[in-house]
């Protein structure tokens, strides 16, 4: 059996053999479609090759598989961790992924299926045009800031934006370069809701989708990139796994007597996700309920950045727990989540039942008060648990009885109909939904 790893480049590759006898031998192959079939038809049934994640390695491990071999893709964060060379070539980044294949050692990645591969290359071509829409935008914006013009609409893209852009007086050079990015912005906003109409679609076909938007400020494109990020929730035996592989986990750092020092999160795996997990937070945090008062309290301590990252820590747990147990949200809004089905129908154009504005002969406004109601008791217990644990920590520090049941934490969370609200977040549905 041989062990050969890859240090994949864009034009080329390095490539390095360990056989069982005799000493590593190394070559360099081009990594177009036509020398990575030559090279797979070299190769043997029972060889195994590694190659680092990269731009192009799903593409290159999927052809090299064709040959019978066993493909492992590393994780080359963790690859460097355990083999930093001073000596850093080509040549020897790949005898180490070879040597540390042949030791059965490589920090494997997990390898997405087909479907989780499109979803990834479709919310990943989202977010790039979101981003370049957001550049275009800036550039308008300076513009403005230039000319010393501030506009009156809140929104300066909306209807009385744009109406307010077309009027406004700028000199030739300037009104030239708004008009020109005015241009770009309409073209990436088409190809964004065509993204999005692709998106809708998938979303209303996927129930993962639909248990993930019962969370406060989880959307449909939040909730597939989340999916799209974790894939099989299967592999993330508790929720914590989920949340350092998505970066919210803090760091850690200890050595000798010293006392442990939490810092700064990880950032590790997709920024993305991430980014938009804090995103959610804002909108979670704007409503009552349990997540607004952690909010808050973790706010008053350690500021709104670091809450809101709390939240959205918070929220990848939760997105463990509903896509585990297959449930929904305890406190999700009919309403709210009635509004989000639309949106979706709305951009696939599908006109749908006429639903009746209430349930049980309320209107809708009333719904909603009520729904507003349930959400300030569930974030009144919240507080008031948080208060009786710092209580009874506060006596147990001072050597003082304390009176609780003697089944243990659970107990003490579900005795409260809203304690395991934020801790666990989600019912069974009902009806199968």
């Amino acid at each position: 059996m041989r062990s050969i790893g890859l240090d994949v480049h864009k034009r080329f590759a390095e490539v390095a053999i360990i056989e069982e006898s005799g000493p590593p031998t190394s070559r360099r192959i081009g990594t177009t479609s036509a020398a990575l079939s030559a090279f797979a038809s070299t190769l043997r049934a029972d060889d195994q090759l590694v190659l680092e994640a990269t731009m192009n390695t799903w593409a290159i491990a999927d052809l090299l598989r064709q040959s019978g071999a066993r493909v492992v893709i590393s994780n080359p964060r963790r690859t460097r961790a355990i083999a930093e060379a001073k000596v850093k070539t080509d040549k020897v980044d790949a005898l180490t992924l070879a040597q540390l294949l042949a030791a059965d050692f490589v920090p494997e990645v997990w390898v997405p299926d087909d479907e989780t591969r499109r979803l990834r290359h479709e919310v990943a071509a989202r977010a790039t045009l979101v981003r370049q829409r957001t550049q275009v935008r800036n550039r308008i914006h300076a513009v403005l800031h230039r000319c010393l013009k501030d506009a009156p609409a809140s929104d300066l893209f909306g209807a009385a934006g744009r109406a307010w852009l077309a009027t406004v007086a700028l000199p030739e050079e300037e009104r030239a370069q708004v008009d020109a990015a005015l241009r770009v912005h309409e073209a990436i906003e088409a190809e964004v809701d065509l993204l999005d109409r692709r998106l809708a679609k998938l979303a209303l076909a996927e129930e993962r989708v639909e248990r993930l938007m019962t969370i406060p400020g989880i959307g449909p494109v939040n909730a597939l990139a989340v999916i799209a990020v974790v894939g099989d929730i299967a592999r993330f035996r508790r929720p914590g796994r989920l949340v350092s592989y998505l970066g919210l986990d803090p760091k850690v750092r200890q050595s000798g007597e010293r006392p442990a020092w939490t810092g700064h999160i990880s950032r590790a795996g997709q920024a993305h996700a991430r980014g938009l997990l804090v995103e959610a937070a804002h909108a979670a945090v704007g409503a009552p309920g349990p997540l607004r008062a952690f909010f808050r309290r973790i706010e008053r301590r350690r500021g709104t950045q670091v809450a809101l990252v709390a939240v959205a820590r918070k929220l990848a747990t939760l997105a463990w727990h509903l896509l585990s147990r297959g449930e929904r949200y305890r406190l999700e809004r009919t309403t709210v989540m009635r509004q989000k089905r639309r949106e979706l129908e709305r951009r696939l154009g599908i006109a749908g039942i006429r639903r009746p504005r209430g349930e049980g002969g309320s209107t809708l406004a009333q719904l909603r008060e009520r729904e507003l109601v349930l959400l300030a008791e569930a974030e009144s217990g919240y507080t008031a648990e948080i208060a009786a644990r710092r209580k009874r920590d506060a006596a147990a520090a001072n050597g003082e009885a304390t009176m609780r049941p003697s089944k243990g934490r659970d107990a003490r969370r579900s005795s409260h109909p809203h304690r395991s609200a934020l801790l666990t977040g989600s019912t069974a549905p009902e009806n199968g939904g």
